[in-house]
């Protein structure tokens, strides 16, 4: 079986200059932006450090496309939400949330770009408006997200499977601890197809 692609490297210079090493070129932002809308996966390292700064760059990347008219993805609420979870307890899940809805938003663009599409395109809202239909599915597919996502982190999560261990463990005489052991692993079975019959659903 062949290998993934490996990333393209490309690295950046104390004079803010980024250097694409597969095409031995220097490349712009914008170019990078180009990439990533054409699939294709690329890390960023300092030339002097040797820094992985990829995070960074992508950033700056976001920040220029929100500073052009009428490309604003991330709405005002949205990205003071965002600067809240900042030191927040929730922290750690957020980057693990975001990217899963990410994802599956992706995974369902097309029944997206088809009822857009129609909301869209619809006399009944002027051809411009987004319609409530494309607006629902949305909603649907940011609940189901969500139900997903707190299935998984209910079932993977090692404090709340540590304490329905040791619950069992307590109630349970001391030659029942094997079927115990079953049990847990036939409940952990159970929550398993659960969450792959919620994600086939969707």
């Amino acid at each position: 079986m062949a290998s993934e692609k490996e990333p393209t490297v490309i690295k950046k210079y104390a004079n803010r200059r980024l250097y694409h090493t597969g095409t031995s070129s220097y490349v712009t932002l914008e170019d990078l932006a180009g990439l990533v809308r054409g699939g294709e996966d690329f890390v960023v390292y300092d030339a002097k450090s040797g820094e992985d700064i990829t995070r960074s760059v992508l950033a700056q990347i976001i920040f220029d496309e929100e500073a052009k008219d009428g490309q604003n993805l991330l709405p005002i609420a949205f990205l003071r939400q965002l600067i809240r979870f900042y030191g927040d307890s929730m922290q750690a899940l957020v980057p693990r949330y975001l990217e899963f809805s990410m994802e599956n938003f992706a995974q369902e663009q097309s029944k997206f770009r088809e009822q857009m599409s129609k909301a869209f395109g619809s006399p009944a809202f002027g051809g411009t408006a987004f319609g409530a239909p494309a607006l629902d599915a949305i909603q649907a597919q940011t609940r189901a997200n969500m139900q997903i996502f707190t299935e998984a982190f209910r079932m993977f999560n090692p404090f709340t499977a540590a304490a329905a261990a040791k619950a069992k463990q307590d109630a349970a005489s001391e030659p029942a601890k094997a079927d115990d052991l079953g049990d847990l692993k036939r409940e952990l079975t159970e929550m398993r197809e659960r969450l792959d019959k919620l994600s086939r659903s969707k």
